[in-house]
């Protein structure tokens, strides 16, 4: 039975993936290619105010693979790649949880998929949200991955406490008060957690590289303008409306991929529940040497 609940979790997750391609094909593509234009302006400019004696050259690495190659199979594979493994984390969250709380399994399969969409995704972009190439420096990237997961981890433990906390409270104080009060014990160590986390811009490298290389200071690594000697804007700073939109579509795009994992395996699971039905029982046998 498990090995079919966990394959129709990853089917679910495909179907997903591939509805959150055809999004992001249609939606955050442009954007995304916006901010490589811009990218590719900045470096342009940079190269022509700055010289080897500052000590800075931006220079921009091979090219793996092609703008088609990326628009297309990569897009694919990376969506349709998370769609399946979050299917399957689904499917193992369903076998672990069932029959645990006396919930149909199709309500129990969207409670898990919206606590993964909460937090793996949702609560850690209130402090890192995603963003659009060119915001980022290279120096931080590994810092940046493990401030990322520090925050998902620390999400996911969190939001499970407040469930824990709510399921226990609720047969005394009843679903809504428990619900309040376990989000009100849930909210209060996440905003300890938000403010203590550094902001990207104020990690110990940017603030090096600022002082080195007269980068702008700022709570974010969001590109600021460029100025000359004279301080005259010679290049603007990141668009506001490409980055929210980006940011948007990319909040979009993971609602359709867990909302849609969890329709469709909802659906699956109850087809597949009723048409498995009960397991048989065990025939009762006399223990051996027992008297007729």
């Amino acid at each position: 039975m498990e090995i079919r609940v966990i394959l129709r979790g990853a089917l679910s997750g495909f179907i997903a993936g591939t509805l959150a391609f055809v999004f992001a094909k249609i939606f955050a593509e442009p954007q995304i290619q916006k901010a490589i234009d811009y990218e590719s302006g900045r470096v342009a400019i940079l190269d022509k105010l700055n010289n080897p004696a500052a000590g800075f050259v931006p220079t921009e690495g091979p090219e793996l693979f092609s703008r088609n190659i990326q628009t297309t199979v990569g897009i694919a594979t990376g969506l349709i790649g998370f769609g399946i493994a979050m299917g399957v984390l689904i499917a193992v969250a369903y076998l672990v949880l069932h029959g645990r709380f006396g919930i149909r399994p199709r309500t129990l399969v969207l409670l898990i998929a919206a606590f993964g969409f909460m937090g793996v995704f949702m609560l850690p972009f209130v402090k890192y949200p995603a963003n659009p190439p060119a915001i980022g420096h290279m120096f931080t990237i590994v810092t940046r991955s493990h401030l990322y997961l520090v925050m998902v981890g620390c999400s996911l433990l969190l939001l499970g406490l407040a469930v824990y906390l709510g399921y226990r409270l609720h047969g005394r104080f009843g679903v809504f008060n428990a619900s309040l009060m376990a989000a009100g014990a849930f909210l209060v160590p996440f905003c300890v957690l938000v403010a203590v986390l550094p902001s990207l811009g104020n990690l110990a490298a940017n603030v090096a590289q600022q002082h080195e290389f007269g980068y702008a200071r700022a709570a974010t690594e969001t590109p600021q303008p460029i100025t000359n000697l004279q301080g005259q804007i010679v290049y603007p700073g990141f668009d506001a409306d490409v980055l929210w939109r980006f940011r948007w579509y990319a909040i979009l795009s993971q609602l359709l991929t867990w909302s849609a994992t969890g329709l469709i395996f909802g659906a699956l699971l109850e087809r597949f529940v009723k048409t498995a039905g009960p397991a048989p029982a065990e025939p009762h046998r006399e223990p051996i040497g027992a008297s007729r």
